[in-house]
């Protein structure tokens, strides 16, 4: 993406347009797996840690980051979400989690199942996380 279609991206999610939002949103968009606060901190050194905090905070409350609970130990894990929408997200898709390389892999082409919810629970968000061995991981 060019910086027209992060500011774009942002009005689109009733996000005020700012420098620090936009570096977040492209560092995210740049890599090719969910990042961790401590990677975002080392790609970004014009942002301090509470800074980006502050934007992944106000991301995820408008739907522009996935949140992936991987249980690796690193903590959470984000990337961009790929919704046109602010009220809700309609880019939801599971993750694997490497056992062995630790690696949380976006499987985009693979379809959240539906959870029949009992009556009265409302759904707000859905996470799938597959464990496991990735391909490299697997051929050794």
């Amino acid at each position: 993406m060019d910086s027209k279609e992060y500011v774009e991206m942002l009005e689109s999610h009733g996000v005020k347009v700012t420098a620090n939002r936009i570096v977040v949103a492209r560092e995210l968009d740049r890599s090719s797996q969910p990042m961790t606060m401590a990677e975002l901190e080392r790609k970004i050194l014009t942002i301090d840690k509470s800074g980006i905090f502050r934007v992944l905070t106000l991301f995820k409350a408008h739907h522009l980051v996935h949140v992936i609970e991987d249980g690796g130990g690193a903590g959470a894990r984000y990337e961009l979400c790929r919704s046109r929408h602010g009220d809700f997200d309609d880019d939801e898709h599971p993750h694997f989690h490497c056992e062995a390389c630790g690696r949380t892999f976006c499987l985009e082409d693979t379809s959240v199942p539906c959870v029949d919810l009992p009556e009265g629970f409302q759904s707000a968000t859905v996470s799938l996380l597959v464990r496991g061995l990735c391909p490299d991981c697997a051929k050794r």
